[in-house]
């Protein structure tokens, strides 16, 4: 199906999964599509691999958690998820090459929790690797000592950045 990209989501300066400055980081974009689920692109690096040629389970669930966290933000944009629990459900193995997709949404969304799911998307748009997680809802002051500026946390426009995405 194809979406529309309704906004672009902010990156940071240092985060493992969208930290632009992080040398070792995934470097994701993050879109909120008119469907109200987030999309993530990125590319994964040699450093990124468990066995050789493979995406890390741990790194394949941090950006799961990381998409499905930040879908709340389409709705409620100044709070954030923090993990209460998540799962992962390895399919396929995610190689080392080419742009890689996570979609993530919200399932149940409560007063002070919320749900979500969310998959890994190969090349092909077979499912490679399905998360669950369950996040409490917080303001960002009561989570950590975040500024906004030091942390570089805005969105950062690029000429790759799509209008329509299909899934």
């Amino acid at each position: 199906m194809r979406y529309t990209v309704k906004a672009k989501q902010q990156n940071s300066k240092m985060c493992l999964v969208c930290g632009l400055k992080n040398q070792f980081g995934l470097r994701a974009s993050f879109y909120e599509l008119d469907n109200d689920e987030v999309l993530a692109i990125f590319k994964v690096m040699e450093e990124h691999q468990s066995y050789p040629g493979r995406l890390h389970g741990g790194i394949t669930t941090a950006i799961l958690d990381e998409t499905i966290g930040r879908a709340i933000v389409i709705k409620q944009q100044d709070l954030w998820g923090v993990t209460i629990n998540f799962s992962t459900r390895f399919k396929k193995p995610i190689p080392l090459v080419g742009e890689i997709r996570a979609i993530g949404r919200i399932e149940k969304d409560t007063r002070r929790y919320f749900e979500g799911s969310g998959e890994i998307l190969l090349s092909d748009g077979s499912v490679a690797a399905e998360g669950h997680g369950k996040y409490i809802k917080l303001p960002i002051e009561k989570i950590a000592d975040f500024d906004v500026d030091e942390q570089e946390w805005r969105v950062v426009p690029s000429p790759d950045d799509p209008h329509e995405v299909e899934i």
